[in-house]
């Protein structure tokens, strides 16, 4: 997990998190829910329809699983203040939840990302200056 004080920005899922059953990484009220999974063969998991729910979202959260190579992802507080970097590799999973982040291609990379529609353009981020590459702390 990355958190700037008591606010929750990320969490990350390494491709090493293997826990049998259901595990919520998310708290309820996330707009956005992050869960992993693992049954064993003959587990059944009911058919099921989702009912419409009147749900409000009022910022972006994006999950990310790394497909393959290496990404550095850059952490930031609300203010745009630098916090910390951490490298994910293929098979990571990733939740920004909160806060701004900034990446770079370590090596070439594939990944998927998942986040809140109907996409907004522009009016969903603002830009800003990253830090410097050489004022990168890499943690974790």
């Amino acid at each position: 997990m990355v958190r700037a004080g008591d606010q929750l920005l990320a969490v990350i899922v390494t491709r090493d998190f293997h826990e049998r059953g259901i595990h919520f990484f998310t708290p309820d009220d996330f707009s956005q829910q992050l869960a992993f999974m693992r049954h064993p063969a003959g587990k059944v998991i009911d058919p099921h329809v989702h009912n419409p729910v009147n749900r409000s979202v009022q910022y972006t959260q994006e999950v990310l699983f790394i497909k393959s190579g290496k990404l550095r992802v850059d952490f930031y507080d609300q203010e745009r203040c630098y916090l910390e970097s951490r490298i994910l590799e293929g098979g990571d999973v990733i939740l920004l939840a909160a806060g701004g982040h900034g990446f770079e291609a370590i090596e070439e990379v594939e990944m998927v990302e998942v986040k809140q529609g109907p996409y907004a353009g522009d009016r969903d981020k603002t830009r800003f200056e990253g830090v410097a590459a050489e004022s990168i702390t890499v943690t974790g």
